[in-house]
């Protein structure tokens, strides 16, 4: 049985991870900008920066809902 501390705890940690991942990516396609990179190269950032975007969004989403075990 998993206690409701370790579920929050591992929830915690998957927003975290989602957000560190989407801060990363910002930070190196401006990186890669201010590095002369092809408009290719940064779209590509772009485009996996949405996918992130929409990752944490729908992880918030998910999470706000109360879940059926707690109702």
């Amino acid at each position: 049985m998993i206690k409701k501390g370790a579920r929050m705890d591992h929830g915690f940690s998957q927003l975290d991870d989602l957000v560190l991942h989407l801060k990363g990516l910002v930070l190196v396609r401006g990186l890669r900008a201010k590095g002369g990179a092809e408009a290719d190269e940064l779209d590509m950032f772009s485009a996996e920066i949405d996918r992130a975007r929409h990752r944490l969004a729908e992880f918030v989403e998910s999470s706000a809902q109360p879940s059926v075990a707690t109702l």
